[in-house]
């Protein structure tokens, strides 16, 4: 990190970087694919980059193998040290493996065990230590010093970032005719920083747009203030991404090319997950769609049509065990759910009468529970297909028919929490509960 590097102005010395970077020597070129479902509905040309193809399943792999591949015998001899639960750890491991060069990995002991089975086996040794990431970092400073180890940094080096470029590189290369805009996650910045560089050199008229998580949006806090600024608190759902404050070097490259911060929420990136399995049948993890998730609302924001965009698939090392909540929320993200609370009358024939008025739209819940009162409160949810304004005009038609509508649509505390929280105590003596499912079309 405190290696002398290009100015951040000086362009021939970046391209030289990024052209040379011996990124082949273990990554593979990824294919640049159309996303056909999504391009339609849009009605734009969307074209995936697909970096979730590489042998450790993301573009991690570039940089890091850079880096070592580019480290003095001196510093070969003294090994190698990188700090990541993550995507990194895999492609330091395995680049170190490719270079015969002793490397350590420091984790939290938090880190879920398939993640650290995964480094294990690329013949790297792990340090499990502490319950965050700071704590690990902590620890493995230390352990750099104590044992004289060289730092792998994950984004905040010349050598990664000149490798994360090439994914710029094999963009230009695959792609034939205009580029409108091309949409790049943000974590620590190195792959932004690589391929807005690259870009922005060989055709300015390219935008160049950022996407963060809106509770990790370091680089927009930065471009703010005018300097990089860590973040008090991040969100982890995005966990590729969910980065305090942006690199130093990645920031003063950035500065300068980058046209547009664009920030989404949890829910748009399960969307877009859902929007990538539809076009390529395969499941990318949440900061893997954050780009597309970005397009999407780019898109939404800028009317137009027939438009090329560009977006980085990142990787593709999602938790299974986090499918149904992303299940769960694409739909909310995409706008193709409501979710009310409803206060209908506590009368044989009143969830009739709802469903009429909802017309044929399928109901995707409807939880309740009976305490005797005049009154029942009813979460309810229903599928949309024209998003909002459906929504809205719906909420208004059962106000009309004298329903109590609350829109908890747009709610997190509703959309995590209320759903599993139907009914409160009741006070009812050998109360049963019942289950009910419905055949999956409107009106059943």
């Amino acid at each position: 990190m405190n290696r002398p590097h290009p100015a951040a102005h000086d362009d021939t010395a970046w391209l030289r970087a990024i052209l040379t970077a011996p990124v082949y020597e273990a990554a593979e070129r990824t294919p640049l694919d159309p996303a056909r479902r999504l391009s339609a509905r849009l009605g734009e040309n969307i074209l995936l980059k697909r970096e979730d193809e590489q042998p450790v399943f993301s573009f991690k792999l570039r940089g890091a193998y850079t880096r070592l591949a580019r480290l003095s015998a001196e510093e070969r001899a003294r090994g190698v040290l990188a700090i990541s639960a993550g995507n990194h750890a895999q492609g330091v491991a395995l680049g170190a493996r490719r270079l015969g060069l002793d490397a350590v990995i420091v984790m939290p002991a938090t880190t879920p065990a398939i993640k650290v089975s995964s480094v294990e086996a690329l013949g790297a040794r792990i340090v499990l230590h502490g319950d965050s990431y700071d704590e690990a970092a902590a620890h493995g400073m230390a352990l750099l010093q104590a044992e004289g180890r060289t730092l792998i940094h994950p984004y905040d080096d010349q050598d990664v970032i000149a490798g994360q470029g090439t994914v710029a590189m094999e963009l230009l290369a695959d792609h034939h005719g205009k580029l409108d805009a091309v949409f790049i996650p943000v974590g620590g910045g190195g792959l932004a920083a690589g391929m807005a560089t690259y870009l922005k050199a060989l055709d300015p008229s390219i935008r160049v747009i950022a996407v963060e998580p809106d509770d990790a949006a370091c680089l927009k806090a930065a471009l703010a203030a005018n300097q990089p600024v860590r973040l008090e608190h991040v969100g982890i759902f995005v966990d590729g991404c969910a980065v305090r404050q942006i690199g130093a070097l990645p920031f003063e490259l950035l500065r300068t090319r980058v046209d547009d911060v664009i920030t989404v929420d949890a829910d748009q990136v399960c969307a877009a997950i859902r929007d990538v399995f539809e076009d390529t049948r395969s499941i990318v993890e949440p900061a893997g769609a954050l780009a597309v998730a970005g397009m999407k609302r780019w898109c939404a924001e800028n009317p137009g049509s027939g438009r090329t965009l560009a977006a980085v698939l990142s990787g593709a090392n999602m938790n299974f065990d986090r499918l149904g909540y992303v299940s769960e929320r694409a739909s909310v993200g995409e706008e193709r759910e409501a979710i009310f609370g409803v206060t209908i009358p506590e009368v044989r024939g009143a969830y009739l009468d709802l469903i009429r008025t909802i017309g044929q739209r399928a109901v995707t819940e409807f939880n309740y529970r009976y305490h005797g009162a005049r009154a029942a409160q009813i979460f309810l949810g229903v599928q949309l297909k024209n998003g909002a304004v459906e929504r809205q005009g719906l909420a208004a038609a059962l106000r009309a028919a004298g329903y109590g509508v609350a829109d908890y649509t747009d709610s997190e505390v509703a959309r995590q929490h209320v759903r599993h929280m139907i009914g409160g105590p009741t006070g009812m003596a050998r109360e049963r509960l019942f289950r009910f499912e419905f055949p999956e079309r409107p009106g059943a």
